[in-house]
């Protein structure tokens, strides 16, 4: 990997604005060097202007994601029956020197599995499972509470099982949340977890799933933080509008009984800005000295039915606290491999990792490949707080 090193622009002030005016100015001739110390300032809503299109053009150039050549990593195997239709929304852990991949995929039976594959260099995939790394039990629908099916269909997995895995390595253990979807009047956030050791190994003795939000409501997109937040777990469930955190003592208290009511308006965002539809967090929030770095999926009521991936930074202590948000997407579906499948304009991403100094984001493309995109990490930080937004009218 080419470990390049790259300047971070520094955000314009007014003064590097008026300059800016002036020069245009004496390079058309209107004015003279000389004259330059007695002409007025420019005018305030001119100044401001300037700023906000340097601004953009800095986050465009440094806060951004690169697409890997190698894209897609992983696509759909026909001759295997249980990921012949689509392999999608990746989740992934780093240990051992190796990047662990866990993907949905979809076959013969349209019923959501888990797959696995491994990669050392974090864009090609040097292994991958012959098997499912994880098939849920999918309970039986009770039709007699439940007497017609839910409007919901993901990724066409319409017979149900385990969806959009996110991955979090705390501790020895790997813990997985993800979306539980019983095929017709439940979709609900299950939790389970593995150790690290058999994780790596291939061996997949996962802990019994549980259910964590309640019955009757439908959730997705719930993250588990890397390590304890004041002594206790802390589990991301809402970016819509506000930041939702629930801290618990024991993640082993969750028993089927025990749930967490997550109360979001569902697309709710900001006015004017890129991402005024809010959908959910992507992969579990990455620590860094600036605070922890939070990927989203968001889209764009002036441009509908795209999903664009952001990116924020939450504090570190109070991780309800927004410190800086992307003034523009990260990562927006233009590739062909982002448009074409199941759904068409979708980059969501479920799993990211820092390896070398790097960032790492795995998406799923258009609901039907694996993905990879890369940057610098400490510039796209960087780039990220110099041009980001922490001050916005929500919607009412």
């Amino acid at each position: 990997m080419a470990a390049h090193k790259r300047k971070t622009k520094k955000i314009p002030s007014k003064k590097i604005a008026i300059r800016t005016i002036r020069k245009k100015q004496t390079t058309r001739g209107k004015l003279t060097a000389s004259s330059l110390k007695n002409l007025k300032k420019p005018r305030k809503k001119t100044v401001k202007k300037i700023i906000r299109k340097k601004r953009k053009k800095i986050l465009s150039g440094g806060a951004a994601l690169s697409r890997a050549f190698s894209n897609p990593m992983i696509s759909p195997a026909a001759h295997i029956p249980w990921e012949s239709k689509a392999t999608f929304n990746p989740s992934a852990v780093y240990g051992g020197g190796k990047v662990h991949l866990i993907y949905r995929a979809i076959g013969d039976g349209d019923v959501s599995v888990f797959g696995y594959a491994g990669s050392t260099d974090g864009r090609t995939i040097d292994s991958r499972g012959k098997f499912p790394a994880y098939t849920q039990g999918i309970p039986r629908p009770d039709q007699s509470t439940v007497t017609t099916p839910i409007d919901y269909a993901s990724g066409g997995g319409w017979n149900g099982g385990s969806e959009d895995p996110r991955l979090t390595l705390l501790g020895d253990r790997v813990f997985m949340l993800y979306t539980s979807f019983d095929g017709w009047g439940s979709v609900r956030i299950a939790l389970t977890s593995i150790s690290f050791d058999d994780f790596a190994r291939e061996k997949w003795c996962w802990k019994k799933s549980v259910f964590i939000s309640p019955p009757g409501e439908i959730h997705k997109n719930w993250v588990l933080f890397p390590e304890k937040i004041k002594g206790k777990y802390a589990i991301l469930h809402g970016i819509s509008p506000n930041i939702l955190i629930d801290y618990i003592d024991d993640i082993d208290s969750f028993d089927g009984t025990k749930f967490i009511h997550s109360k979001h308006k569902v697309g709710g965002g900001y006015k004017n800005v890129w991402d005024n539809a809010l959908r959910g967090v992507g992969p579990a929030p990455i620590k860094t000295a600036h605070g922890w770095l939070v990927l989203y999926h968001a889209m764009d009521i002036k441009d509908p039915n795209r999903y664009k991936l952001g990116a924020m930074l939450l504090d570190l202590r109070e991780p309800t606290k927004v410190l800086a948000r992307a003034r523009q997407p990260i990562l927006e579906p233009n590739e062909w491999y982002e448009n074409e499948g199941f759904k068409s304009g979708v980059v969501y991403a479920c799993g990211a990792i820092v390896k070398d100094g790097w960032l790492f984001v795995y998406y799923g493309g258009a609901d039907k490949v694996v993905c990879v995109a890369t940057t610098e990490l400490e510039p796209f930080l960087k780039t990220l707080i110099a041009s980001g937004i922490t001050k916005l009218t929500r919607k009412k």
